[in-house]
């Protein structure tokens, strides 16, 4: 792990000399819903390196989920600090983790949030028309073997499918940063590895650094490294020295 990089380091022009694209140093998150408060994360210390595959595991309520939020901009950390390269997310307002997620990340859920109204490539189009160096729709959709089915719309498409548009849409900004929360948690174990395989596609031949949370272990065996998670806080880390490939996981 690399060593922790002072607060004040945008400021005085520092460039640290690491690979890694995520630096965390003591981050907790506390929710607070009336006299109640629920720690979800408790001092996480970690880096994450650049176009590296990781998988998140641990059961819910672990905090898998507030972490990846805070990685991606969706939320904020009550304490501690997050650096993506030299962008400061602790402290940044709403503007800037807007500009960050717009910029650099894309998201994958269990629910796929396409429009119902457009097609497949309608639906990757829209990711597009906001990013500054996207790849064309039709590309998005061929790197997830969905060039057959681009004119379809997602009531006609099955559950994989629909997903497999929804990394598309992801991806098609060429993002340096791939979050993913659940992806295949709705879908049979066939469907699921072809999802897999595609986001194993994403992060191998586009460099991005990809978090898969999943609470299927049997998908840890795809990723660089696997971070078992457990009461907020990193109870241990797998290196693993042989990868399979998603098309060789049965489940």
């Amino acid at each position: 792990m690399a060593g922790q990089q002072p607060s004040d380091a945008l400021a005085h022009g520092v460039h640290w000399p690491t690979d890694a694209a995520f630096r965390v140093r003591q981050l907790t998150k506390v929710y607070r819903s009336g006299e109640v408060e629920v720690q979800a994360l408790r001092g996480i210390e970690l880096d994450l390196q650049q176009g590296e595959f990781v998988v998140l595991l641990g059961p819910s309520g672990s905090g898998k989920s507030t972490l990846l939020n805070i990685l991606g901009g969706l939320d904020i950390p009550s304490s501690g600090e997050v650096w993506y390269r030299d962008h400061q997310l602790h402290g940044a307002d709403e503007r800037e983790l807007t500009r960050f997620r717009r910029e650099h990340v894309g998201f994958v859920f269990q629910f796929y949030n396409l429009i119902p109204s457009l097609t497949a490539l309608e639906n990757v189009a829209l990711v597009t028309e906001i990013a500054t160096d996207p790849m064309p729709p039709h590309e998005a959709l061929e790197r997830v073997g969905l060039e057959a089915r681009m004119d379809h719309f997602p009531s006609q498409l099955s559950g994989g499918e629909q997903q497999r548009v929804a990394i598309a849409r992801a991806i098609a900004k060429r993002p340096d940063v791939l979050l993913c929360d659940e992806p295949t948690g709705a879908l049979d174990a066939v469907t699921g590895v072809r999802v897999l395989a595609a986001l194993e596609s994403a992060n191998r031949e586009l460099g991005t650094t990809t978090l898969v949370i999943t609470h299927n272990a049997d998908i840890a065996r795809l990723a660089h490294r696997v971070l078992h998670l457990g009461a907020g806080r990193i109870m241990r880390e797998v290196v693993n020295e042989a990868r399979v490939h998603a098309l060789e996981l049965t489940w």
